[in-house]
């Protein structure tokens, strides 16, 4: 029950369904989601860090950067079924198609962009 309402408080916010948007195309450090969503870096951190507390993301290094992704592999199953259902019904929404056609156009910048 916890995974149930920790999955349903992560996504009771435009901005991280708007972070989940961006990070079903590809995955992206700190300030690309930054760059794409037009928000500073600790509201773009601090969305991301519940995304990942309720399971929605992993994360890797790739030198200076954290990557997020989704993590369609994650064990909370709740998670990965909300996941599943935003990845169809989020491509007619015109403020994620902005927010996808911005990411298509940002970059990984400065080396400390994403350290946590």
């Amino acid at each position: 029950m916890q995974a149930l309402v920790r999955a349903a408080r992560a996504l009771s916010d435009e901005t991280r369904v708007r972070i989940l948007n961006l990070l079903l195309e590809r995955e992206c450090c700190v300030c690309e989601v930054m760059q794409a969503l037009q928000i500073s870096q600790s509201r773009a951190s601090r969305n991301l860090g519940i995304l990942s507390n309720a399971g929605f993301l992993s994360t890797r290094r790739d030198g200076p950067w954290v990557l997020y992704s989704v993590d369609a592999r994650s064990d909370n199953r709740v998670a990965v079924a909300f996941t599943s259902v935003l990845g169809s019904s989020l491509a007619a929404d015109d403020t994620l198609r902005q927010d996808r056609e911005r990411l298509r156009h940002s970059v990984r910048v400065g080396p400390g962009c994403g350290r946590e």
